[in-house]
Order: C-alpha cells, then sequence, then structure tokens
C-alpha cells in the first residue's frame, strides 16, 4: 500500500477522531434522514388552519420516521418571520416551511421583501386548496350571485365591501371581483375576521368574502346568507351554493397550503419527504377531515407546486396594481 492510499483509506477515520463532519452526498443524507428533530415553521398564530395542518402534519411524520415534529408557530409580520428563518436555515430537511397563500400575496404587498417567495425556497408539495364565501346580510335584498353582481353595476347607492384587513384574502378577492364584474365598492378593512364578521352581521357594510370554516356556520345559523363561493366550481360539501365563475367566466380565488423548505434541497431528500407527506394527504381521513371544512386535498409534485405559486405571485401582483392597493 503507497503512502497517498493509506492516507486516504485513514483520513474518515481522523476526521471523526478529530470530531469533524464529513458531508453526506445527496442520496445518503436522505437515506440518514430525519437524524433529529424536524422544525416545521408555521407562519401563523395556534388555533387558527395554518396551525391545524401544520400539526396534523407534524403528529403523521413523527408516527411515520419516528423523530419529533415540532411546530415552530411565527405569526408576526404576515408570515415574513417566519420564511425568513426557513430561508435561512440548512437545506437538510430539518427545518420545513408550513406555506399558505400570503406566502405568495406578500410579494405584491411588501415593497422590500427579505426573499423571494419562490426561488428562496424548495417547493416540496401542496396540501389543500380551498375557496372563500361571498356572504351578504340576510337583510339584503339579492338571493344569488346573478342577482348581486346585477345589482352592484346597477344601483345608484354607495356600495362598502368588508374584510379581515388590507391584503387578506378577502380583500383581495373582493378587489378581482369588483375589477372582473365591473362595479364600485369602498373597502372597509377591519382588525381581524371576528370583528369583520360582527361588522357584516350589524349591516356596517354589504358584503365579505369569508373563510368557508368560519362563514358556513354562521349561515347555517341563518346570520348570514351564502352568494357564491369562489372556487371555480361548486363544493362537494355545499353543491346548492353557486361558483361565481358560472356568473363571471374565470373567476377564482383559491386558498392554499403546502410545504417547502430552504433553497438547494437535494433532490432525493426532497422525493422523501414528499412521500412522506403525500402518505397523509391522500389518506382517506385527511380527505375526509378537509372536505368538512370546505377544502380539498392536493397533492402536487415540487415542480407543480414551483409553478402554482409563480403563477399566484403573477396574478395578486397584477390585481394590486390594478385596484391601486399601496404596498407596504
Amino acid at each position: 500500500m503507497n503512502i497517498i492510499s493509506g492516507c486516504r483509506k485513514k483520513l474518515p477515520l481522523l476526521l471523526v477522531a478529530l470530531g469533524l463532519a464529513i458531508p453526506m452526498a445527496p442520496a445518503q443524507a436522505a437515506d440518514n434522514y430525519p437524524s433529529r428533530s424536524i422544525r416545521l415553521i408555521t407562519p401563523a398564530n395556534p388555533g387558527g388552519t395554518t396551525d391545524f395542518l401544520a400539526r396534523l402534519l407534524a403528529t403523521h411524520l413523527n408516527k411515520a420516521w419516528g423523530q419529533p415534529a415540532i411546530v415552530d408557530n411565527r405569526g408576526s409580520a404576515s408570515g415574513v418571520n417566519g420564511a425568513e428563518i426557513t430561508k435561512n436555515a440548512a437545506p437538510d430537511g430539518h427545518t420545513l416551511f408550513m406555506a399558505y397563500h400570503q406566502h405568495t400575496v406578500n410579494a405584491a404587498l411588501i415593497a422590500k421583501l427579505p426573499y423571494h417567495p419562490v426561488d428562496d425556497f424548495t417547493p416540496i408539495t401542496q396540501m389543500t386548496e380551498g375557496g372563500l364565501l361571498l356572504v351578504v346580510n340576510p337583510s339584503h335584498p339579492v338571493k344569488n350571485a346573478k342577482e348581486f353582481v346585477q345589482w352592484a353595476k346597477t344601483t345608484k347607492d354607495p356600495i362598502n365591501i368588508g374584510s379581515a384587513g388590507i391584503g387578506s384574502g378577502g380583500h383581495l378577492a373582493g378587489e378581482l371581483f369588483k375589477l372582473m364584474a365591473g362595479f364600485q365598492a369602498q373597502h372597509i378593512p377591519y382588525k381581524g375576521t371576528g370583528p369583520a364578521i360582527v361588522g357584516l352581521l350589524g349591516g356596517e357594510y354589504h358584503f365579505n368574502f369569508m373563510g368557508l370554516t368560519g362563514a358556513f356556520g354562521q349561515v347555517r345559523a341563518g346570520k348570514l346568507r351564502a352568494i357564491a363561493v369562489s372556487t371555480p366550481k361548486r363544493l362537494v360539501t355545499a353543491p346548492d351554493i353557486p361558483s361565481l365563475s358560472e356568473v363571471l367566466p374565470g373567476f377564482e380565488v383559491v386558498g392554499w397550503y403546502g410545504v417547502a423548505g430552504p433553497a438547494k434541497m437535494p433532490n432525493p431528500l426532497v422525493a422523501k419527504i414528499h412521500a412522506g407527506i403525500l402518505s397523509l394527504v391522500k389518506s382517506p381521513e385527511f380527505i375526509k377531515t378537509m372536505r368538512n371544512n370546505g377544502s380539498e386535498a392536493v397533492s402536487s409534485t415540487p415542480e407543480e407546486f414551483r409553478q402554482f405559486m409563480l403563477n399566484d405571485m403573477k396574478k395578486w401582483a397584477d390585481v394590486v396594481k390594478r385596484a391601486g392597493i399601496k404596498a407596504r
């Protein structure tokens, strides 16, 4: 054995003895994953839909892989803080991000976003999609989407739309609705969904695009009237409520949730995490749970999820510009 080959064979042992890490090949890294707990950055406070999905996923991955998956709630700054933490993490799969629709909308609303919502991340898979519910106070004269559009375009009275805040999903859906239907309405932002619901119940404004879970409870109680859903097709769980696209072809507002990691994650590692998440998303229990909450399970490839987010960014940047919404 010559000196060079002997040194090569002894080098790994020497590095271990010195306490130095030996970089693993991508395939080997995937085989050994996860080697410790997984941090699931969740850009929302505890208790909401984002947190609920994150905890479902964390429980599933814990059982599947035998390592703790810990939900780390980072609800401030419209999710920017959580996304930035993920961006700066090592691309070893031990830090994942529960992305949702605000992640791409932020690119249109925040002038100096400290990252690119797609290029600075590794998209892994979309998990769900769900729409919003166009609702009015039961005292409103319109009964359906066709009547509402006709009323909005012909009434001489000022029209007001309420939402949970500037740049919220309901606000942007309302702006897109106005642009496509061709009517004017003054936006009234509230400080959250709860106050916005109270305002509509009290007749402070005319309509709102609300999250399905909260809206259905008010509709079933007879406190609000459902006019249409924002999804391109009617919901399986509410087939009697028309899609707004039946009146305005092409109208579509879909809220979504998915998982991403830091940029430059190795493909074998992405494939392993993707498979682990899809084993939850494709389960009958998950599909049923999502439908009960007005959503549908989605299992996309990493490339499909990447393209979906790019398209979402483009769509909302256009709406924000046309509606004159000022970036923060």
